[in-house]
């Protein structure tokens, strides 16, 4: 019989250690607008098993943008594996949000000339969240989840795709 719970009480915590947490998010998407500057426009989507699209537009990887850069082109789309600290990361910030309790909209659409950004979540119970933040300032830990998709597009290994 002790064969047997020993055996029983194995396979139970091998099972345990062997499986993947599932995550609550089964896609997260971050995408920043124009303004009237030089304000990095982007779309990135990040997936549960960390993989990521950025769609690059114009003015995330030159550091010193001038009136030229907006005659170029569309700075092309880039796929990286984000890596498990910095998905871990980020899925504690949304977590801290309590995401599906934000407001649709934020912002002050009588100024003209910020930024928009847009966070859509999409949940692994078929669920989403859709914020649109005009001027980014939302929330302080809004602001917090929109610096950290920025920093993302320099401490990831981005390839060009496109």
């Amino acid at each position: 019989m002790k064969y047997v719970l020993s055996l029983f009480a194995f396979v139970l915590l091998f099972s345990c250690t062997t499986q993947k947490a599932q995550s609550k998010y089964s896609k997260i998407e971050y995408e920043a607008g124009a303004c009237f500057g030089f304000c990095p426009i982007f779309t990135m989507t990040i997936n549960p098993d960390r993989t990521a699209v950025l769609e690059a537009e114009h003015f995330n990887f030159s550091k010193n943008p001038s009136k030229a850069d907006f005659s170029k082109g569309r700075e092309g789309t880039f796929k990286a594996t984000i890596k498990e600290a910095d998905y871990n990361k980020l899925v504690a910030l949304l977590d801290g949000l309590n995401v599906k309790s934000l407001q649709d909209k934020y912002g002050n659409h009588n100024i003209t000339d910020l930024p928009s950004s847009y966070l859509r979540i999409s949940f692994a119970d078929g669920s989403s969240k859709n914020v649109e933040d005009y001027g980014k300032n939302g929330s302080e830990k809004l602001s917090q989840v929109y610096q950290f998709f920025e920093d993302l597009k320099h401490n990831q290994q981005w390839t060009k795709v496109k």
